[in-house]
């Protein structure tokens, strides 16, 4: 394997409009609040798991934001849809990234019927509803102070007010009655990543980065027109993950249009900037575990390490959140043997 090294950040032209910090004392901040603290409004939602406390009364709802005043603020917001990741947020600290993850529903997979979840339509649908509040969905009815969308609103909110050293009031929109979604980096892993592009589909935002998804193999929305430009997808999954043994990533790739943006590209046989590429892949040694591929391709236990413990994707992922979008590779034909159709 070849070792890919962090590379120095270099200040993106973005950084010139973000507003610098005034913190007396620098340092990387760590906040956390139950979302039915922050929001009156919020209300749980039990029939698909959506609940501020298990049976046991540990609290459910937990939102988690960092920032680090230290280093130069890009005046971008990453919002993760997925359980918090402590490592991976410190990376994109470590960019001048803020980031949050919010408490959203994102248990419902098994309140789907069986004859519904295949139909093309309803697992986009329901996760469509669940990020927006939109009513979009027959299965489930999520108002919107309990989407993803409006908490998210409503935690930087809180957190412009809790933690002035961070300026979060920058990622409001101008009349201060939601996110300015412009300046947000929607992101996820699997069911995350696939909420994280079905979104995107839905609302324009500045980037989405994938982490081995999106999937939904048999849905359609992944070829809808999109509010989000297509060269601003960005996705990375290991070869052995069973999203490629069922041509699941490949198709959603194509569909959503990342073949106009360059190859596919196996990171860890190249360099940075990887062709340009939207579409990355690692085939790193997991021992022929394709649950651990799954979760390789973010920061934690199961991603490649070196023989100091020294993560071996450091510039994979420096480069999914900070490549500029509008730097793109040569355009490539769709790859015939990626099957596209798999209600057949």
């Amino acid at each position: 394997m070849k070792y890919l090294l962090l590379l120095p950040f270099l200040a993106l032209s973005a950084h010139a409009a973000a507003p610098a910090f005034n913190d007396p004392n620098p340092q990387r901040y760590d906040i956390t609040k139950r979302a039915s603290e922050i929001d009156p409004e919020a209300k749980e939602h039990p029939e698909i798991g959506f609940v501020f406390a298990d049976k046991k009364g540990a609290p459910q709802d937990i939102e988690h934001a960092n920032v680090d005043t230290r280093v130069a603020p890009q005046g971008k917001l990453m919002i993760w849809l997925m359980g918090y990741n402590g490592t991976l947020f410190e990376k994109v600290n470590s960019y001048g990234i803020h980031a949050i993850q919010v408490h959203y529903a994102n248990k419902w997979f098994g309140m789907i019927p069986d004859e519904r979840r295949d139909d093309g339509k309803s697992l986009g649908n329901m996760r469509l509803e669940v990020t927006t509040g939109v009513d979009s969905s027959d299965l489930c009815a999520i108002p919107k102070p309990d989407s993803m969308m409006e908490r998210s609103f409503q935690f930087v909110k809180y957190l412009a007010k809790e933690n002035p050293q961070g300026k979060w009031e920058q990622f409001l929109n101008e009349k201060g009655d939601g996110l300015d979604w412009e300046k947000v980096i929607i992101s996820g892993a699997s069911h995350g990543a696939t909420s994280s592009a079905r979104f995107a589909k839905h609302q324009k935002v500045g980037r989405v980065v994938c982490f081995c998804g999106p999937r939904d193999q048999l849905d359609e929305w992944q070829g809808y027109p999109s509010a989000t430009p297509e060269n601003r997808y960005f996705g990375f999954s290991h070869v052995l993950d069973g999203g490629w043994s069922g041509d699941h990533y490949c198709r959603s790739w194509e569909m959503i249009g990342l073949h106009k943006f360059g190859p596919i590209v196996e990171v860890d046989g190249s360099a940075p900037p990887f062709a340009n590429s939207r579409r990355l892949t690692t085939d790193f040694d997991v021992k022929g575990d394709a649950k651990r591929a799954h979760s390789s391709v973010t920061p934690g236990k199961a991603a490649a390490k070196g023989p100091n413990g020294e993560f071996l994707h450091e510039a994979v992922w420096h480069y999914l959140f900070n490549h500029p979008v509008d730097q793109a590779g040569t355009a490539v034909p769709q790859d015939e043997d990626c099957l596209k159709d798999q209600k057949k």
